[in-house]
Parts: C-alpha cells; sequence; structure tokens
C-alpha cells in the first residue's frame, strides 16, 4: 500500500510533462511534416496530396536562398561574438575588482527586458539625424547612417542588438562555469610558473567546454527561431537583406496563409537545426571535461 503511494505522484509528474512536450513540441512537428506532403485548401478546394510538390518549390525558391544565407551570417556573426563576450564578462565579474554586483547586473539587465521592447529602444537608437548612433557619429564629424534603411548595414545592425541581448544571459552560465573550476588546478599551473593567460588558456577553458557546448546550441537555436525585433525593427527589408529564416515562415504562413509551404520551411528549419546541433556537439564535444 506504501508502495503505490509513493509511486502514484511520481507518475503524476512524470506523465504530465510528457503530455505537455508530446502535445506542444512533437504532436506539432509530426502534423508540420504530415503537412508538407499536402497543398493549400480553400473554401471551394479542399487540400489535397501532392507528395514531394512543396519541397520541389522550396528547392527554386530564390527568396528562400537569400533568407538562408541571412541567417547564416547572422549565426556565424551572433554565436562567436556573444559567447566570447560572456566569458570576457565572466572573467571580469568573477575578479575581485570592486564594484563587481553593479557589473553583474549592469550586464544581466538587457537579458531581462523583452526583445520587443529591446528592438523599440534600438529603433531610437538607430533613428537617422535623431539617434544616439547618429549623434556620436555627428561627434567625429562623420555623416548620419540610417543603419536599418540600408541593405549593407541592417543585417549587421540587428547582429549588434542580439549580441547586446544574450550575452548576459550566457555570462551567467560562464560565471557559474568559472566558480566551480577547482583552485587546486590553477594553483598548481602557477606553481610551474604559467601566467594567467597560459592558466586561462591551459587548464580553465577546457574546463568551460560542457558549459560552451551547451551555450552554443542554444546561441545557434536562438539565432535561427529570431522572429520578434525582425517585425519591429526591419520587417526584413531592405529588399530582404535582414530577413531570417522564422520571419519567412511567419511572413508565409500568418501573411500569406500558405499553410503548406510554411509546414514545409518549418521542416526545413527543424532538420537544418538538429543536423546543426549534431555538428556542434560532435566537434566541441570531443575533448570536453565532465566532472
Amino acid at each position: 500500500m506504501s508502495k503505490k503511494l509513493t509511486t502514484g505522484p511520481a507518475i503524476i509528474m512524470l506523465v504530465i510533462p510528457c503530455a505537455i512536450l508530446v502535445a506542444f513540441t512533437h504532436y506539432p512537428a509530426i502534423m508540420a511534416l504530415i503537412n508538407s506532403f499536402w497543398n493549400n485548401a480553400s473554401s471551394r478546394r479542399p487540400s489535397r496530396f501532392v507528395g514531394a510538390d512543396n519541397y520541389q518549390a522550396m528547392l527554386e525558391d530564390d527568396r528562400l536562398m537569400q533568407v538562408l544565407i541571412n541567417s547564416t551570417i547572422y549565426a556565424v556573426g551572433t554565436v562567436p561574438l556573444a559567447i566570447g563576450l560572456a566569458i570576457g564578462m565572466a572573467l571580469l565579474v568573477n575578479s575581485r575588482l570592486p564594484g563587481t554586483a553593479f557589473m553583474r547586473l549592469s550586464f544581466f539587465l538587457p537579458t531581462m527586458l523583452p526583445m520587443i521592447a529591446v528592438a523599440n529602444i534600438w529603433l531610437f537608437f538607430y533613428a537617422p539625424g535623431i539617434g544616439l548612433a547618429s549623434q556620436i557619429l555627428g561627434l567625429f564629424g562623420l555623416a548620419s547612417i540610417n543603419f536599418l534603411g540600408q541593405t549593407e548595414t541592417a543585417l549587421g545592425s540587428m547582429m549588434f542588438v542580439a549580441i547586446w541581448k544574450e550575452a548576459g544571459l550566457f555570462m551567467i552560465f560562464y560565471l557559474a562555469a568559472l566558480q566551480s573550476v577547482p583552485t587546486n588546478l590553477k594553483d598548481a599551473a602557477k606553481l610551474e610558473g604559467a601566467g594567467r593567460v597560459r592558466v586561462f588558456i591551459d587548464v580553465v577553458l577546457p574546463l568551460l567546454r560542457p558549459t560552451t557546448i551547451f551555450v552554443a546550441v542554444n546561441a545557434l537555436i536562438n539565432a535561427f527561431r529570431l522572429v520578434d525585433h525582425v517585425v519591429v525593427m526591419t520587417e526584413g527589408g531592405p529588399n530582404n537583406s535582414s530577413a531570417l529564416l522564422l520571419y519567412y515562415i511567419y511572413e508565409v504562413t500568418f501573411r500569406q496563409r500558405d499553410f503548406a509551404y510554411g509546414a514545409t520551411l518549418t521542416v526545413l528549419m527543424v532538420v537544418l537545426l538538429g543536423f546543426l546541433a549534431i555538428i556542434q556537439f560532435w566537434v566541441l564535444n570531443r575533448k570536453a571535461h565532465y566532472q
């Protein structure tokens, strides 16, 4: 009787999260895969099976190619820089410098803000002529730049915003990892004559590899699933120069009402993210040290 009383709540606590996971993750993914093999229904014409026609259309979609290039540039530009900045900030706030508590709050504050609020803040920052960026350029005698209105600068401007917002979150993980590094290993390296830089490269950085795997995978997923500040800041423009993959899926599905092609693009994103995550685990996990 007592065994039933103890296992009952455990089963309930296991079933509920699994049911939520299936309902909101696995089931939508399976339905997206199924819908990608059907055409778009209308009030006069029901949906019918079209096989791989949607995937054929995807291969011939020139705009999708531009979106994938933008997403690749965005991921390659934001993920390493955000991780590097997060490590630097974690080292700074983990030191014995005065004011580290204030620095932790300052670095983490952008992460606490909703992306919509962040996007609106940076809209004022990038505003040509009156924004803070234009004012700073004016101090050096440089002309004002429409950062979000030019194809050469729109994507880079959004990448800067993402790095500014996400680095503080990643800093928390690296700070926890730094505080768990055994001090005896660092002391042993110092006794061997290693300087601070050599201790960090040879001792600390390898021990941070599991954290880097976790952060890199999450940063890559965030880079491809970003949509809110694209909608607020550029709407994918100008001339699709800042359109990312999830924004394109949103536009196709909810603005153009092409649910079948939107499901096909969703399958592409899931497969792409899974493939990239596997590569990251394979590359970074080979020399990871787990305690």
